[in-house]
């Protein structure tokens, strides 16, 4: 049915008055009475006819067909405050009215008229999933020009002749008529723009834009968030405590009674006794009481429903589970299962287990509550002993630290104690508050004293790089009446690990093989190998080398070292390369190690592996060494002599042989005077030679490539004969360069500053034409004179004559 609604909200605890259909049928709503400003801590409502039921929000419903024959009914609704002893009520009225059928074909639909103008009548509604008839009028338009002219209506919009198309039309009477059931979740609304035209199409009205609302109706059930909650609470928690919340969505229409939701627990698991509650509008769960125990259950199961139209008994409802697990907290205390023990020890035994001592806990297992913390309150003054905690097990470890003397005392009697790592929590029904204690008798007895170990227990690191045979320690023992290591011989025994082996009577460690962390992947890199001491009475003792290989960090090179640098100065590209993979590898960070080199040559760093080399001034062509330093990731670092070829070419390809400059030979101090000593004896050789010759004319032919100096010798006083010795050889020298001072001969030079000295491969050669050979060198025989009378620092020797031509 459709009807209009009048006074819908009253005043409050006032008459409130209805216009309804003569006859309403079960479920139909009435109207609405606004419950809260009558009595706002309504706890209970309740109608005087049972043919009506009032909801919580104040909608009145029939709980059966109602007829109004007289026309008028009336029944009072009653609201109760049971805490407050309030009650108050409200009379409703429903007043009846004969349906009125429109002059059209379709007699089933009520149609709202208004006896004024027609034109912008109320916003039509639509129940949605309407059952039909269909089509089914749901309103009619009419403009007032119909008193004048001929009307014809149309309409256009959503749902006629747009998406989705064909779900309403007009007739030309201004009819609008629903063809099928619209679902309001996926069309609340529709607004179309109707028109009124004469007959020959002229526009007599304003288009009109009508709004066609689609009523909701419950038909989609509450669904929760998540298919399962899961929480998590401390044991022991206060009453009250809050647990979680659950929550539930709903698709119809908010703020009706088709979203309003209501939560309830429907099961418990346990069943009993009840622990948790839930708010039934907000979804949020608590305690009940403070009986949470997780050693006695660490998960409680809860199904909770959710349910539309305020928890109604006819709204929809949907189901879900909540766990609910419980958190440990430290409210047990550990306890000794054996109360006293009692054990053997050697005098003198040190850094050895003697006592296994078991802990129970009934708190969550390998927790910081169930985690036992041993103490020795008693007996144990002269640190004797150790007792350290097995976090697998939860065992006290009982050591002997320090070596016990049979001598000065047979028994310890120790006391020890245990606690847990977090503070003990007194709460309701756990464990009384008692400190575990229990008694360990130790028992020293006397033993042939053999040598002992100093350290008990050596720590080695070993090179990941050492090759076999390399040294990484020594392992000596002691014999405790002499306190030195003499006559004592080592050995490790079979079937130990195989990384090690030691001198068997330095106590030298070196290792086996090569331990390279790059040639094979150990799973275990650490070994414990137990070495042996033997003395000269044959009395042994044992210590323990726990052997750990450490990162093999190979140091990195560059490579290529040889470089050609053109006359360009093109800066040269070095790069290094190292066989460690990381961290151990790139970056690299480039440096050069002589503090002179960096004066004339700079580096600039182009990525992680290499950079850019170039002269920082202008120098003379030849060979240069620089050494170069190259740090990797880890700072490992080592040094390539890179050597640069200053050449003066175009291309590198362009610097042959004939263009490089003969590799250099660095010389001593006494190599260099040993040279000037070698060229004084050669002219008193040469001298030595003119005199025996008498009056034969000796010549002597030097040829340098670069300069064409001679030196003739004679003896006569006047200008002799040139002659042609084959027994003197010309000499040639090559250009000589160094960074540092250099000594001028002719156009060659020699290094005085101990870095190089370059000299290309002299060659002797036997000129069959020493003639020609002679006449051009005599131009150049002032040049020598100069240079071998300013180094020898005298006049020519009496009896020889330099002639020059």
């Amino acid at each position: 049915f459709c009807f209009q609604v009048l006074n819908s909200f009253c005043e409050a605890c006032k008459e409130v008055t209805f216009n309804v259909p003569s006859k309403l049928e079960a479920g139909t709503l009435v109207g609405k009475v606004n419950l809260k400003e009558c009595l706002k801590s309504a706890e209970h409502i309740s109608s005087s006819d049972p043919n009506f039921r009032i909801l919580e929000d104040g909608s009145v419903f029939t709980t059966n067909t109602t007829s109004l024959s007289s026309e008028e009914k009336t029944f009072t609704i009653l609201l109760k405050d049971v805490q407050g002893h309030e009650e108050k009520t409200i009379d409703v009225n429903l007043l009846g009215h004969q349906e009125k059928t429109p002059k059209t074909r379709h007699t089933r639909d009520t149609v709202l008229r208004r006896t004024k103008r027609r034109w912008a009548p109320i916003p039509s509604s639509l129940m949605e999933n309407a059952l039909g008839p269909f089509p089914m009028l749901i309103q009619q338009v009419q403009s007032d020009a119909a008193q004048y002219h001929t009307v014809y209506y149309s309409a256009t919009g959503p749902g006629i002749d747009k998406e989705p198309v064909g779900l309403f039309y007009m007739d030309k009477n201004g009819n609008i008529f629903a063809t099928g059931p619209v679902d309001r979740e996926e069309y609340p609304m529709f607004k179309i723009t109707c028109y009124a035209t004469s007959a020959d199409g002229y526009l007599l009205e304003t288009p009109l834009e009508h709004t066609i609302k689609i009523e909701d109706d419950n038909d989609n059930a509450p669904e929760f968030t998540e298919d399962c909650f899961q929480f998590h609470v401390k044991e022991h928690c206060k009453s009250g405590t809050i647990v979680g919340q659950v929550t539930a969505k709903d698709r119809d229409e908010p703020n009706t009674l088709h979203t309003s939701l209501r939560y309830r627990i429907v099961s418990e698991q346990p069943s009993s006794p009840k622990i948790f509650s839930i708010n039934s509008e907000s979804g949020v769960i608590s305690t009940l009481s403070s009986q949470l125990d997780r050693e006695k259950l660490a998960k409680h199961i809860l199904l909770i429903e959710v349910r539309d139209m305020g928890g109604q008994p006819f709204g929809l409802c949907n189901t879900t589970t909540a766990v609910i697990i419980v958190d440990d907290i430290n409210d047990n205390v550990p306890i000794f299962s054996i109360s006293s023990y009692e054990v053997r020890v050697q005098e003198n035994r040190v850094n050895v287990e003697i006592l296994r001592i078991p802990c129970l806990d009934k708190d969550e297992p390998n927790s910081t509550a169930w985690q036992c913390k041993f103490t020795i309150v008693k007996g144990n003054e002269d640190n004797h002993f150790a007792i350290t905690t097995d976090k697998r097990t939860n065992e006290g470890i009982l050591c002997v630290v320090k070596g016990l003397n049979y001598e000065t005392s047979q028994l310890k009697i120790l006391e020890i104690t245990v606690a847990n790592e977090i503070p003990y929590v007194i709460v309701p029904y756990s464990s009384a508050l008692a400190q575990g204690t229990c008694t360990v008798r130790v028992i020293v007895q006397d033993v042939d004293e053999g040598p002992v170990f100093k350290p008990c227990l050596l720590r080695i690191t070993i090179d990941g790089c050492a090759k076999g045979e390399t040294v990484v320690g020594k392992y000596l023992a002691e014999d405790p009446e002499t306190g030195n290591s003499e006559g004592i011989s080592y050995r490790i025994p079979p079937e130990q690990c195989k990384w090690l082996s030691i001198n068997e009577n330095s106590g030298e460690l070196r290792t086996v093989t090569l331990l390279d962390r790059d040639q094979q992947d150990r799973t275990n890199k650490q070994c414990n190998i137990s070495v042996i001491a033997i003395d000269r009475s044959g009395k042994t003792g044992t210590g323990t080398a726990w052997a750990t290989i450490g990162p093999c960090n190979r140091s990195p090179i560059v490579t290529p070292i040889d470089y050609i640098l053109c006359r360009d100065k093109k800066p040269i590209f070095v790069t290094a390369f190292d066989p460690d993979m990381s961290p151990y590898s790139h970056p690299f960070t480039f440096d050069i190690s002589d503090m002179s080199m960096r004066a004339e040559w700079q580096t600039v760093q182009n990525n992680d592996t290499s950079i850019f080399l170039s002269p920082m001034r202008d120098m003379p062509f030849g060979i240069y060494k620089i050494p170069i330093v190259v740090r990797d990731n880890a700072g490992k670092e080592g040094i390539s002599m890179v050597t640069v070829n200053y050449c003066d070419c175009t291309t590198p390809s362009d610097c042959n042989r004939s263009q490089q400059v003969a590799p250099a030979v660095v010389l001593g101090v006494w190599a260099i005077l040993a040279m000037i000593l070698g060229v004084l004896l050669l002219l008193i050789i040469l001298i030595t030679l003119c005199v025996c010759y008498g009056r034969t004319t000796v010549h002597k032919h030097v040829i340098d490539d670069s300069a064409n100096q001679n030196l003739i010798l004679s003896n006569t006083e006047a200008p002799g004969e040139e002659v042609m010795d084959p027994n003197i050889i010309p000499l040639q020298a090559a250009p000589v360069h160094s960074r540092e001072h250099r000594v001028g001969m002719g156009r060659h030079e020699v290094s005085t500053g101990g870095n190089a000295f370059e000299m290309s491969k002299g060659h002797q050669t036997l000129n069959e034409r020493g003639q020609a050979m002679m006449e051009q060198g005599r131009d150049s025989y002032s040049e020598w004179h100069n240079f071998t009378h300013s180094r020898l620092g005298e006049e020519p020797i009496r009896g020889h004559t330099l002639i020059k031509n």
